[in-house]
């Protein structure tokens, strides 16, 4: 079972990640695969750091409404795709598909504002999906799937009357750790990036 603390960076609001933004596993697909079927700007598409692509980010946000940038990254057989202050392969169903067709996706969304939500995707049908402060509220095809795991990773509320998770992102992260066999670390932050600019659809 992975230790979840050391996924705790991932839920403060002073981490490099902040307090909204998607991240993404994606598995047998390029990162300019990934991009692509997330519908990208193809002439944005460029290597970047982290900290160029949470800038790039950051000004869309300030600057463009309805476009965002979104960065993706090669780890063993999976891409990472890091959606800063974004949501988009989690909360939008035409994203999710289209960018798990054919293959599996994880998908992680954290909304300091709104809700968080946790998604396992293959060929384009959800598996489980479930908010992680709530994980007893499952949908899907195959809502308890990963029913024992999520118990072991401190996701196994089973009303609301039950205590919440300790720290509900860190064990998304953990889950997501157990179903894709990548341990999302903040070196994947200093790996080089494939960025783009996306805009909503």
């Amino acid at each position: 079972m992975p230790d979840i603390r050391k996924f705790g960076w991932l839920s403060r609001n002073d981490g490099p990640l902040h307090d909204i933004y998607g991240v993404s596993f994606i598995r047998d697909l390029s990162p300019h695969d990934v991009l692509t079927r997330l519908g990208v700007d193809a002439d944005t598409i460029e290597e970047m750091t982290f900290d160029e692509l949470d800038e790039h980010a950051d000004e869309c946000v300030d600057e463009f409404d309805g476009i965002g940038y979104v960065g993706a990254v090669k780890v063993d057989d999976w891409t990472i795709l890091i959606e800063p202050s974004g949501w988009r392969v989690a909360v939008e169903p035409g994203v999710l598909k289209r960018v798990s067709r054919g293959t599996e996706v994880v998908s992680i969304n954290r909304h300091d504002y709104a809700s968080d939500h946790f998604i396992h995707a293959i060929d384009g049908n959800v598996i489980t999906r479930f908010e992680p402060l709530a994980p007893h509220l499952r949908s899907g095809n195959d809502p308890d799937r990963w029913l024992n795991q999520m118990c072991d990773v401190g996701l196994g509320r089973r009303t609301f009357d039950d205590p919440i998770p300790n720290d509900h992102i860190a064990s998304a992260f953990a889950l997501a750790s157990i179903i894709t066999g990548i341990s999302f670390s903040r070196h994947v932050l200093n790996m080089t990036l494939l960025g783009a600019a996306v805009r909503e659809h």
